[in-house]
């Protein structure tokens, strides 16, 4: 019997009451009234490059638990398990230009960026950086690091 791969992302809930994942319904208000009939945000398409529902946490960490290996059947196999190519590379830089330390997806979570060295292995951008180092930006929110609690507190900015 064969294993059924599983994908490396996660359908979220959507449908939850009170669940507006960052747009509002203050358009709907807006968009056949007279006044704005000059306006460009009336005229075009309601619909958003935005995907809502979809989580790519697995995928972050499943890059991190590659590093060190061959891109080509790294990404093989990413684009496998994945429904579009573009999450990759969120954490994966294209470009020297494009290498970050670490970037945010969502509101607190934090993962390290990834680069393809000159031997086409999977690398950290800052092999250096750790949970230990990280500073929360607000206190609020449990911010996270590759899937670990910050350990630092926050400290406002005076």
């Amino acid at each position: 019997m064969k294993r059924r791969i599983e994908p490396l992302y996660r359908k979220v809930n959507t449908r939850t009451h009170g669940v507006t994942h960052g747009h509002g319904g203050d358009y709907r208000h807006k968009r056949n009234s007279k006044k704005n009939k000059t306006d460009d945000h009336a005229n075009g398409s309601m619909h958003r490059k935005h995907r809502h529902g979809y989580d790519y946490t697995p995928l972050f960490r499943f890059l991190l638990s590659r590093i060190g290996q061959d891109w080509d059947k790294i990404h093989s196999e990413v684009l496998s398990r994945l429904d579009r190519e573009e999450p990759i590379f969120w954490m994966v830089a294209r470009s020297e230009a494009d290498k970050r330390p670490f970037f945010c997806y969502g509101e607190s979570s934090y993962f390290s960026g990834l680069y393809i060295d000159d031997d086409n292995h999977l690398a950290l951008v800052d092999p250096d950086l750790t949970v230990e180092k990280m500073e929360p930006s607000c206190p609020c929110c449990t911010h996270t690091f590759n899937g670990k609690r910050f350990t630092q507190k926050f400290q406002p900015q005076e």
